[in-house]
Formats: C-alpha cells, structure tokens, sequence
C-alpha cells in the first residue's frame, strides 16, 4: 500500500510515516529528538475502563492496563487492530484488566492505575510513562515510525539506563550499545559477533537507577532491537510486519519485573529431578556396546550421572523415530539395563521427516495422510534436505499436527526412552541460501484463540521451534499421563519454558566460550528459561585438559549440567585426561549431587514464580552500589554469577591467563563455600581527585589467584543450604542425615522443597516443604526448623547442622526449651550438631 502525507489539521501522519513534513521539522532544531511544534489534532478519544482508546487520522492506537503495574501498547494503521491471539501471552494475562483514574488534560491524554501515570501525547501521540512520584520511567524518544509494512518504535536512552534480555544473544551481559536480530538461525560455531543465533524472546529489561520495567514485543516476524547503535540518545525495536503489539511492566526491583514476565508468558514445569544431575552426551555414541562400556565407566568410576544422551546415529540413516538396528541390536534391552543402573536415556528427534512415499516410514505415511506437513505456495509439500536427505516438516501451528506428533513418540516411550531432544528446530535446512524454510512457505494456523487461517513461514519462523516443543511435551503428557517429561529445545520464542529446557546451542571448545556462557545464561533465566545450559567442554572442536577441567567446574553451578561434543572430536568423558583430571571433575560433579536439595528447592521456586536459577548479581542486589548501577558491568564481577540467592561463583573472566584477578562482592558479609572462612576485605582507602567528579565508594574485593582445582564459591551471610551425602544418581535414596549448612548473618533463612522427582503427585499433596531460620540472642543461637509440611516423607531421620561465623560458649543444646544430652562440637570453621528430625519442628537454642 503506498502511503501519501495529509495535513489532517497536524502533521502526526507525517512524523508516523517518515514523510518529508517530519525531515523539516526536524532540519529546525540541533537536537535529533525535538518535538515537532505543538499542533491541534482532531483525534477521537475514547475512554475504556482499563485504559484509553485514540484514533487520529489512519491512526488507531489502545493502551490498556493489565495490572496496575502491566500496560498494554496496541498500534495499528486502519479503523480496527489487529487479532488479539498470542503465542507467548498467555489468555489469562491478556485478558486481566484493573480499573484506571482517567487523566487528561489539554497536553495530553492518559489516565494513572495505582502504580503508573500514563500519558500520551497530544500532538505527535509519542507515550510517557511514569511512576507516581513522577519520575519518567519510559518515553518515546520520536512518533512510531512505518516504511511499508515495517514499524520501528523509539524510546529516550538515558545515559545511566542498561538492558537485559533478549535470550541467550552473544555479548556482554548488558546490551546497551549493541543491536540485534531476532530470527531463529542455525548458528555453528557461533562467535561473539554472532547474530542472529538459536532463539527469538523479544523481551528485555530497562534497569536504571534501581528502577527495573519489562518490555515485551509479542510479534513473531522478523523483529530487530538497537540499544544505542545507530543512536547513542535512542534505543528501538520493531519488526518487519505484523502487529505492533507490546507490554510495558514496572518493577520498580528487578525481581518484580522477572516474575511479571512469568505471568504474562507462563512459569516452566517442574522436571523430573534426574535432569538436574549429571549428563553424558556426545554425536555420536555409535553403537549400543559403546553406549554400555561409558554408562559401566561412570558407574565403575564412581562419576555421578543421571542421563545418557543418543544422537542422530542410533537412527536408521537418520531418519526421526527409527532405530538403527545394525548398530543398536536390541534397544529396548539396552535402555532397560541403563535403566537397572540408574541411568536415564534421553534421544534425539529432529523435526524433519524422511520424504520415502512407498517405503513403510510410518512418520512419513502418517503424516501425509493426516496432512501435517507445510506446502509450497502451489499447494505442494515442501521439502528441504537435512540430515536424513530430503525431508518434509510439520506443520506445528495446527493442533492436529501437533497431537500426531506428539503420538510418534509411543514406541520409543515404550522403550523406556525417559527425555527427548529437540534439535534443529529453527529450522534448519541445508539446500536453502537462508539455511531454513523459504519465508513464502504456507502455514495452516488451526488453534484455539486464534482465527483459522494461513500464514507465510515468514510470520511463523520464530515460534516454530517452540510450537515443536510444545508438540512433544504435549505429546508425553498423553502418553504417560503420571510422568514428568523432560524436553530439550534449541530453537524457541518468548513463552517456550513452558515446554522446554534449552541450551545455548553448539557453542566452541575454547576459553572465551567458556567466558561467554555465563552472560548467555544469565540472560536466558531473566528471559523465562531458568533451565537451561550451555555444551560442557564446548560442541566444536576438542578441548585442552585444563579447559575442560574448569568447564566441568563451572558447569557443576549451572542449571543443566551436559557434556556434550560433535563427532570427529576428542572424547570429553570425565576420566579423559588421566585420573588427576578426573578426580578434580568428579570432585565438582559430586558437589552438584550434594547440593541437590538445594537446587531442587530453586527448581521448585522457578515453577512458582519464574525467578531463575542462575542469575546475575543485580538481581538479587540492584542497590549494591551507591549510584544504583548493576554491578555484572563492573570489569571485576563480568564473569560472576548467582547459584540461587545464596550462592555466588566466581571463575576467571579470562580461564586461560595465570594472573591473580579481582572479585567483587555485592556486599560485605561473604563466606568461603569450601572452607566456611569468614571473607575479609582489604581496607581501601580513596585519594581524592579535586579536579575530577566524586566516584562512588568501591565495593568490597578480594584478589584471587587462579588454581586448576579449585573454582571461588562463596555463601551469603544469613544463607542456611539443605545438602545431602553424595549419590550416584538422583534414584538412589541418600544415606545418612540432611546437613543445614547455617551461615549466621542478617536475615538468616532458608528453604527445602522435596518430592519424589519423578510424578505429579506434588500437586495432590505428596511433597515437603520446611523452612528454616537462625538468630543470635543474648544467650547463644537460635536455630528454628518448621515442621515437615505435605505427604512425602523424607529420605533422612537426622539433622546435621553446620553452623558458620559463630562461636559457642559452652556447646550445649536446648530443642525445644529441654536441655538433651547431645552437645555441639567446634571444629576448624564451624559448629557441629547432629539431632533426631520426627517431622515436628522444633527450635534449638546453642549456648
């Protein structure tokens, strides 16, 4: 459509559309962002009873509030908007609504809600949005903008803002002063230019002056974000079609923002508790005998492991839902002898079919008669070539598809087959100059909440990979009602942890791999995907010893902990490199099996609330610094990260120099995890500069020397960490007293969740939940244990409390009031007690 400039008594059409009014308008003024002088316009507003409605010209423009603290930005050319159907919006948010307090006045139009004070420009409609002191916390920098059927919305970028998000993108932390691409892309070996890359979550967070708001661009099309690239006082995203349709979300803390955007888009389902141990994987384990003599060497070895992974080979010519009987003579013998030692297989199921008409391929002749497949605009199938030669693809946005696909797994569900994987999910497709679907592909969009209709692969690309996941999780759950599945996704939109853990796809065996995985992950959890990972060891290439040693440590501290490699490379099994490598891996792998209770507790915590698992320092401390900057940009945290609240990591930024580096801390009262030691800080003292402007006041360090056994972990003040004895698997059932590491401090707390890993009969009661608590008092230290609360009893009879920074007088216990005759002992670094746990609660005093 072509469009011409009007005068409707203004010249917002000629802001909107980039026609020749706007260059002279803004030809008049040095600044790039000055407003266009102010104009009477003829716009018809509407009141609504959870926001405003106004249209001016071509112009339709609806802001609704959700929540108070949730707005919602629909902009569209034409008297009516577009569809309101969602692939990442979940129905009950979309549809939420508060009452708003109307606030208009002759400047502007707008209303507040009990959190925000929305306004909306009178003469070029550009948006402010405050918080009820009145400070800005959002501002159009310029009117939205249209070339075509492309859109580009820009806001102010104050010098002190930062933004997170964007999934696992490549880069530093902060995306500030980088642009990018969202279109799902098959990107081996990844560099940290990169982009695009696996996944597309249009979502990202403003962070500023300890003020955090959500942004949400809910459009599946090819979407771009540019956070000061083009211009350092402007940061903008827009898409190339499709609906302009967003949601702004205040905090005012981080937090608030991350668990708003669990509301809007979904929390992920509780795994099964197996993966969150220990994974083996590579392409390809080629045989069944190889597959047996790694998981007996695990086993032998006495190397923790839940989950053997098979990829593609162990396929008939790698064609999806077949076995390869040659190589894996009898499978299902095989998976149930895995599963006699307590492993749990996970297979691959890529999403393109084997185009064989005639040749009895079940996935093939199924799918052509239930007409599941995506066609040509001729109305031909299409077909592209990936790993089995050429392939056909499924058309995930019906239903019907997505029930058939989910009904192709029965027989390797059967087998005993417990996780699957989904890769090349882009999709990826190796005949094409794009290395996926042509864009002029025709989809068959056939779901609830949406009108029945077709669409380009251009509009669907994005959420392909996650409508394929959804297609198997929906998929297991029919299939074994009672079981947990676990899902494995490269590709997916904004909302896909509702089906699918992920991973950073096939990262490279290097240093600065190692080095990147950390950001990646961190911006993967505040996008909704607290279970993800990255290839331990990396993907590409075969590692030193010694990177592969600190990947195995750093790897022990994040959610999804899988070593995995392509073929042609070097083994990475634990025991590759002798056996002092070895038991320095082993070491951190039976770490990870001993705080178990604890990651499972965040696990659970993730499902309630959509808080991550992995996090970066700001988001439990966005006032650790006194100009409010999140500190993951300080040189001297880049490379640090958060296990839960409670735990932080802190490996080299650099894992291949030998220089002692800094780590800083977010406050002052940190303990050593490996030793229990107080951490003391060096005095620092500041040399004023007359001629320069005051710094703010330097966070505590220490400085560290980097040793190839050992990774700096350190626990809060006031954390108290449910651990367990080490095990070889989650399935086995640990022996011997729960251990309550107690780090007394401010707010000393803590947390157990527990259930039987495997079923949903935590949602009918079956689980445990305690809390814990310690305090100092004139007398000694008061440590409280809340009674067991629901039906799962617990594996432990015991309580074994370690208590850090604390000393006793006498040693003596009191539970309850009674004194008993058991008394605490000091040790090195801490205080030792071990009592009888009856599921009660109880409170024991130390003197």
């Amino acid at each position: 459509m072509r469009l011409h400039c009007y005068f409707l008594g203004t010249v917002l059409l000629a802001l909107i559309f980039g026609c020749p009014v706007l260059s002279m308008l803004h030809a008049q003024s040095n600044h790039p962002l000055t407003k266009a002088a102010p104009l009477a316009i003829n716009a018809a507003v509407s009141p609504l009873s959870n926001g405003i409605d106004v249209k001016v010209g071509e112009i339709h423009e609806q802001i609704t509030a959700l929540r108070d603290d949730v707005l919602r930005i629909r902009i569209a050319r034409g008297s009516s908007l577009p569809e309101d159907a969602s692939w990442a919006v979940l129905p009950t948010a979309r549809h939420s609504s508060v009452a708003i307090t109307p606030a208009t006045n002759k400047e502007h139009f707008g209303f507040r809600t009990h959190a925000l004070i929305v306004e909306l420009d009178g003469t070029t409609l550009e948006l402010t949005i405050r918080n009820l002191d009145g400070e800005i916390l959002q501002q159009d920098a310029r009117p939205i903008r249209w070339d075509g059927d492309a859109f580009r919305i820009y806001k102010a970028m104050p010098l002190d803002e930062h933004y997170f998000g964007l999934g696992d993108k490549t880069g530093p932390l902060d995306r500030r002063d980088q642009a990018f691409t969202l279109w799902n892309t098959d990107a081996y070996r990844f560099q940290e230019s990169t982009d695009p890359i696996y996944k597309s979550i249009p979502y990202f967070m403003t962070f500023r002056a300890g003020q955090a708001i959500g942004v949400l661009l809910d459009n599946t099309w090819r979407t771009s974000f540019d956070f000061g690239k083009e211009s350092p006082e402007t940061y903008s995203f827009g898409a190339v079609n499709g609906p302009v349709d967003y949601y702004l979300f205040y905090g005012p803390s981080p937090k608030q923002v991350v668990e708003t955007y669990a509301w809007l888009t979904g929390t992920p389902p509780l795994p099964p508790l197996w993966s969150l141990g220990y994974q083996q994987s590579r392409y390809s384990y080629m045989t069944q005998d190889r597959v047996l003599e790694v998981a007996n060497r695990l086993r032998a070895d006495r190397i923790p492991t839940d989950a053997i992974y098979l990829d593609i080979d162990f396929q008939e010519k790698n064609r999806p839902f077949t076995i390869n009987t040659k190589a894996f003579p009898s499978f299902s013998e095989m998976i149930a002898q895995l599963k006699s030692k307590s492993f749990h297989v996970v297979t691959i199921t890529d999403l393109h079919i084997a185009n064989l008409p005639g040749s009895h391929y079940l996935p093939y002749d199924s799918g052509i008669a239930g007409d599941h497949f995506v066609k040509n605009p001729d109305g031909s199938i299409y077909t592209g070539r990936v790993w089995p030669g050429p392939s056909v693809f499924p058309d995930f946005t019906r239903q019907q598809t997505r029930a058939w696909w989910g009904s192709l797994y029965r027989d390797l569900n059967r087998d005993g087959v417990e996780g699957f994987w989904n890769d090349m999910n882009e999709p990826s497709v190796f005949d094409t100059k794009t290395k996926t679907i042509p864009e002029d592909v025709v989809h068959h969009i056939d779901e609830p909440g949406f009108a029945t209709r077709t669409a380009t692969h251009a509009e669907i690309h994005d959420v392909y990979g996650m409508e394929n996941s959804r297609a198997t999780f929906e998929g297991l759950k029919l299939l074994d009602p009672g079981e947990r599945p676990f899902v494995l996704t490269r590709a997916t939109y904004a909302g896909g942890q509702r089906y699918a853990a992920t991973w950073t796809g096939d990262n490279s065996s290097s240093w600065n791999h190692l080095r990147l995985a950390t950001p990646m992950l961190e911006n993967l959890g505040l996008s909704g995907f607290a279970f993800s990972g990255a290839d331990v060891g990396g993907y590409a290439g075969t590692p030193t010893q010694d990177l592969l040693t600190k990947w195995f440590e750093v790897a022990a501290f994040q959610p999804i902990d899988r070593n995995h490699t392509e073929k042609d490379t070097g083994d990475q099994e634990p025991w590759v490199g002798g056996p002092d490598q070895e038991s320095i891996r082993r070491h951190f792998i039976e770490t990870r099996y001993q705080l178990m209770p604890y990651l499972y507790t965040l696990a659970e915590e993730a499902t309630q609330s959509g808080l991550p698992i992995l996090r970066p320092l700001f988001l439990e401390f966005p006032d650790a610094a006194t100009d409010h900057r999140p500190i993951d940009t300080d040189p001297a945290a880049a490379s640090e990260f958060l296990l839960g609240p409670d735990l932080l990591i802190a490996p080299p930024q650099y894992g291949d120099e030998l220089d002692a580096y800094t780590v800083e801390f977010p406050s002052s009262d940190w303990f050593n995890f490996w030793t229990g030691e107080k951490i003391t800080f060096p005095a620092t003292v500041a040399t004023p500069d007359p001629t320069s402007v005051p710094a703010p006041p330097p966070l505590p360090s220490i400085q560290v020397s980097p040793e190839l056994a050992q990774l700096p972990v350190f626990v809060h003040a006031g954390s108290i960490l449910p651990m367990a004895p080490v095990v070889q698997s989650t399935n086995e059932t640990p022996q011997g007293a729960l251990t309550l590491r107690v780090y007394v401090g401010d707010h000393c707390a803590g947390d157990l969740y527990q259930d039987d890993g495997k079923t949903y009969a935590y949602q009918h009661g079956a689980y445990l939940r305690m809390k814990f608590s310690c305090e100092q008092t004139s007398e000694g230290l008061r440590l409280n244990i809340s009674p067991h609360e629901g039906s799962y009893p617990a594996w432990w009879k015991e309580i074994r409390a370690e208590i850090y920074g604390w000393t006793p007088k006498s040693g003596d216990l009191l539970v309850n009031g009674k004194p008993i005759a058991e008394h605490a002992s000091l040790q090195a670094q801490e205080v030792q007690f071990v009592i009888a746990d009856d599921g009660k609660g109880m409170t024991v005093e130390l003197k």
